[in-house]
This record gives C-alpha cells, sequence and structure tokens, in this order.
C-alpha cells in the first residue's frame, strides 16, 4: 500500500482531470482577460454567422425588424439581470447581519477556534491574517508529521510499516512545504490565498492518518500512535479554516461583482439604447475585409451590450468551479482515486 501523491495528487491541478489549460481559465486568469475571452469568441460568432449564412447580411437584417428586437430584448435582459444579482449579493451579504447576540455567538466560536489552533500550533496566539493564518496550520503539520517521523525512526516497527510510514509522513511534509511556501505574503482578495489552500490536499491526508492508526494500532507503538494522533488532530483544523476563508473570499468576490457589474452596466446599457434609437442598418452599404459594414457594426454593438452577461459569466465559471472541488469537508474525496490502500488494508 502507498500514500504519495500517485494515489491521490497533492495539487489542484494535479487532481484536475483533462487540460490543465482549461483549469488555468476556469480559476488562475484574471477575470477581465476571461471577460475580454468570452467577449471575443461572441463577437467573432455572430460575424462568422452573419458572414457564412447563404443569404447575405444585409438582406437578413433588413427583413423585419431584427435589430430593434434584438435591442429591446438586451435593454430588458441587462436591466433584470443586473437587478437580481445585486438583490442575490445583498441576501448573501445579509447572513453578516444579526442581532447582538448572534454576533456574540459568532465571535465566540471563532475565538475558540483560534485558541484551538494555537495550542495545537504552539504558539500563545495564532496570527490574525489569513494567508499567515493557514500558513502556520500548514506548518503545524509539517511539524506533527517530522516529529511521528522521529518516534517512528526510534522504534522498532516492522519493516513495511515503517516504509509505509515513512511515505505517508514525507507526503505531507513536502505537500505542507510547497504550499506554505506559496501562502507566503498572500494577500487576501486574491485568488492566491485559496489556491495555496486547495493545493494542500488535507483530505487524503486525514484519511490515510486514520485508516493507518486504525489498521496497526496493535504495531505502533505509543509514541508513534500519539505523534499520529496529533498530525491528524492538526489536519482536523485545517478543514474548517480552510471552509472559512473560501467563505470570505466568496463574499468578496460576490462585492466584486456587485461592482464591476454596476460599471459595466452603464455603458452597456448607452450602446444598446444607442442602437436601438439610431442604429439604421441600410446606412452602412460597405464591405470591409469582404464583411458587410453593417453585420460588423451590429457584432460589436451586441458584444458591448452584453458585457454585463460576460463579465457574470467570468466570474461565476470561478465560484462553481471552486464550490465543485470543495463541496466535501474532512475525509471525504469526491472524485476517482486508486482504491488500493482500502484492498490492502482489508
Amino acid at each position: 500500500m502507498t500514500t504519495d501523491s500517485g494515489e491521490s495528487r497533492d495539487t489542484m491541478r494535479g487532481r484536475a482531470a483533462g487540460d490543465t489549460r482549461l483549469l488555468w481559465f476556469l480559476l488562475d486568469a484574471d477575470r477581465w482577460i476571461v471577460t475580454a475571452l468570452l467577449s471575443g469568441v461572441l463577437f467573432f460568432g455572430v460575424l462568422a454567422a452573419g458572414h457564412l449564412h447563404p443569404t447575405p447580411a444585409m438582406t437578413l437584417l433588413t427583413r423585419g425588424d431584427p435589430v430593434e428586437t434584438l435591442f429591446q430584448a438586451l435593454i430588458t435582459g441587462t436591466i433584470t439581470a443586473v437587478t437580481l444579482v445585486l438583490t442575490l449579493n445583498q441576501l448573501v451579504l445579509s447572513q453578516e447581519l444579526g442581532a447582538v447576540g448572534d454576533q456574540r455567538e459568532r465571535m465566540d466560536g471563532s475565538m475558540q477556534f483560534r485558541a484551538d489552533v494555537a495550542d495545537a500550533i504552539d504558539t500563545p496566539v495564532s496570527p490574525a491574517e489569513p494567508s499567515a493564518f493557514l500558513r502556520s496550520l500548514v506548518r503545524g503539520t509539517a511539524e506533527r508529521a517530522e516529529n511521528a517521523q522521529n518516534a517512528a525512526e526510534e522504534a522498532a516497527l516492522d519493516d513495511d510499516l515503517s516504509a509505509l510510514l515513512s511515505n505517508y509522513l514525507a507526503d505531507v511534509t513536502s505537500n505542507a512545504d510547497r504550499v506554505t511556501d506559496q501562502l507566503d505574503g498572500g494577500t487576501f482578495g486574491e485568488f492566491d490565498v485559496v489556491k495555496a489552500a486547495l493545493n494542500y490536499n488535507y483530505s487524503w491526508k486525514l484519511y490515510a492518518g486514520r485508516r493507518i492508526r486504525e489498521a496497526y494500532a496493535d504495531e505502533l507503538t505509543d509514541e508513534v500512535d500519539d505523534s499520529l494522533a496529533e498530525l491528524v488532530e492538526t489536519l482536523e483544523l485545517f478543514g474548517p479554516a480552510r471552509e472559512h476563508f473560501k467563505t470570505l473570499y466568496f463574499q468578496w468576490e460576490l462585492s466584486d461583482l456587485s461592482r464591476t457589474l454596476l460599471y459595466v452596466a452603464i455603458p452597456a446599457l448607452t450602446v444598446a439604447i444607442t442602437s436601438l434609437l439610431f442604429l439604421d442598418v441600410q446606412d452602412f452599404v460597405g464591405v470591409t475585409a469582404g464583411v458587410s459594414d453593417a453585420l460588423w457594426l451590429l457584432a460589436v454593438t451586441a458584444t458591448g451590450s452584453l458585457l454585463p452577461f460576460t463579465v457574470l459569466i467570468s466570474y461565476v465559471l470561478r465560484i462553481v468551479t471552486i464550490t465543485k472541488r470543495t463541496l466535501a469537508i474532512g475525509p471525504f474525496i469526491l472524485r476517482e482515486t486508486n482504491r488500493s490502500v482500502d484492498v490492502d488494508w482489508e
């Protein structure tokens, strides 16, 4: 049995199925870059559809009133969508509101958790800044793993069990060291902090640590078992910490989304209203680069009018991707893994 990253890779990119470029697009890329790419797809899609259609674009655009119908729908849709998103954002943020008793209870819970973390990492006061807090907690798991490794080396354990422990504890230490470096100097509000937390595959380590203690309870010395118990307890603290900061990050992102939508909604509505009132495709009968000028203009105005939607999609893509990858807390792994670990223990 092995517990290295070959069983369940540590980094989020390593655990991703498929092209990692898609993961970059969904998570790492700046949201304005994603918005630009989505807008580009929309722009060239409209352009290609109009240019490749067997009926000339000018004929299509002057048959009935498709342009007026389009921009009327875009104006209504933009106003409705922005209003709904802002309302949803307010509902999410309203969770921060409450009576003084509720706020006191939240405060007590937060302080108790910070005290538990401080005890786990042997420090009088746990750090206040999110990246430093997570960094100290991850570094604490590495220190517990090193203590367990030292205890295992001093004990007279079976060769197979000794190799198993060394492999498992080395995996914990190496992953923790990488994540610690990634969290160094991170600023909350940026995706880098959440990304580093996602790169710490604590679920598998927690599961493997508990299975080792259970399967080899009769063979482990008290010192090794106690050190493994401390490691597991510290790993258990990382789950709630990651979920808490993930929730705060989502609220941060929703606030940014609301503000960005307000910034782009007025220009988008201006383009849509102006096009509805003043755009007459019959005034643009020329051809540029083999494409009707009317089609060029329609592609530009439609893309500009839909900017709030492309902004919304760019933010939602990141949020739902993070949510999907962190649905479970604790030793639950919601993806396909090699179950040879379970087979060897059963």
